[in-house]
């Protein structure tokens, strides 16, 4: 090569060089991916066999078309597992830690010390640190005194009860015509013994305040609210450009069963096909309010339940094929329906038998809007965003302990073997 050719060559590239260097400073910097917006729907004691994607709807008497059409446009699993109550199971969801690492094994008696302590890390705070907008809406049930409701806990803002439902039924059981039949005419239930459970509201940074008593009357009426709110805070999100974490433990369809006056009668297969048909019809409320904010495609959603069927007469659940109910450790107690739906990220039409724990969604919705879950302490959930993102089609975890209340009753999977 001549010195001529070798300078005209060093030159040129040089030239491209520096011409690559300066598209490079001056192209516009790619946007960082936006954050996913979370709703997460919890049914509360709705048993595998309930829903018409899972055996039931029709056969339960009220059809789910919305919560059908949810599973059709996502992945539905058929071992999905929860606690054996609805307290454990909704530690689990805030912590990624089986409950009894945090003392919030069982269902807590009414005026008993109870709820979370506040050195446990909610998947509310980690998304709130990330600038997450945080709202709950219906039963909290992991602390009834005021340092340990939600809005202490990552929660922007809350409304619903401390406790449970079944409370509901305090104040009119000295009434012949109430729920239970009376012993004499006075069951010997006292307001100023035993306060009645209050419906709050609340935000971050404000004292809470008590909305009403918590009676039969409001009980009928909470799903209504309940969704309203939410599909309002969504809404207000949306035009905020915010990304939002909406996690809303609905009532329904927790004893006692009873539906909205507006639906009362309209499946005409009693309260409990009524009380059916409402949670499909508000679980659709909300989703029809994602759709209309414009914000589907980068909104994940799951709807779930906390912990199989009621076994109290007359509001008996079904668990389908499964044998049991809350409370035990069998696997109508265990397994109940999950579906999550994520357009253009989770397959769509997917049904999966692979096993998945309740603990492990804190872990993955973390993992999903790119949060760091905490280094200082135990979590029990695993990763399942390969799994459900369709990159892998087995699960992450191959079995997990199944503790009712305190006592360690079984296993399932590798863990079952072990044990």
């Amino acid at each position: 090569m001549t010195p001529h050719r070798f300078l005209t060559g060093c030159l040129g590239l040089g030239t491209m060089a520096a011409a690559l260097m300066l598209s490079a400073e001056t192209a516009p910097a790619q946007a960082p991916a936006k954050k996913p917006n979370i709703v997460f729907m919890l049914a509360d004691n709705l048993g595998y066999g309930e829903l018409g994607a899972y055996g039931g709807g029709i056969l339960r008497g009220a059809a789910t078309p919305r919560i059908d059409r949810l599973a059709s446009e996502g992945t539905r699993l058929l071992n999905f597992n929860v606690e054996a109550q609805c307290t454990p199971s909704r530690s689990a969801l805030m912590t990624g830690r089986f409950a009894i690492r945090s003392g919030t094994y069982e269902v807590p008696i009414g005026g008993a010390p109870d709820g979370l302590t506040l050195w446990e890390v909610t998947i509310a705070e980690l998304l709130s640190a990330q600038g997450y907008a945080t709202g709950i809406w219906g039963k909290w049930h992991l602390g009834s005194a005021e340092e340990r409701f939600p809005t202490n806990q990552g929660f922007d803002e809350w409304y619903g009860i401390p406790r449970t439902y079944d409370e509901a039924m305090w104040p009119s059981s000295n009434e012949t015509k109430s729920l239970w039949p009376s012993v004499g005419n006075r069951q010997g239930w006292d307001a100023k013994v035993v306060h009645p459970e209050h419906i709050y509201e609340a935000r971050k940074g404000e004292k809470p305040r008590q909305v009403a008593a918590l009676d039969v009357d409001q009980r009928r009426t909470m799903e209504a609210e309940i969704t309203r709110r939410t599909v309002e805070f969504i809404k207000r999100q949306a035009r905020a450009d915010k990304p939002f974490y909406a996690y809303i433990p609905f009532s329904l369809v927790h004893m006692p069963t009873l539906p909205n006056p507006e639906f009362a009668g309209r499946t005409g297969n009693g309260d409990w096909a009524d009380c059916l048909a409402e949670m499909d019809h508000r679980a659709g409320q909300i989703l029809d309010a994602i759709k209309e904010a414009g914000i589907e495609d980068n909104t994940l959603v799951v709807f779930t339940s906390d912990n199989g069927p009621e076994a109290t007469n007359p509001w008996q659940g079904d668990s389908g094929p499964w044998r049991g109910t809350y409370f035990t450790a069998m696997e109508g107690s265990l397994r109940a329906p999950f579906i999550i739906r994520w357009p253009g990220k989770v397959p769509a039409g997917r049904v999966s038998n692979e096993i998945v724990h309740i603990v492990d969604l804190y872990t993955t919705l973390a993992q999903i809007a790119g949060v760091d879950v905490p280094k200082d302490r135990p979590i029990d959930g695993v990763n399942q965003s390969d799994f459900f993102l369709g990159k892998q089609e087995a699960s992450s975890r191959e079995g997990f302990p199944a503790y009712v209340a305190d006592r360690l009753s079984a296993g399932s999977g590798g863990i079952g073997k072990r044990i």
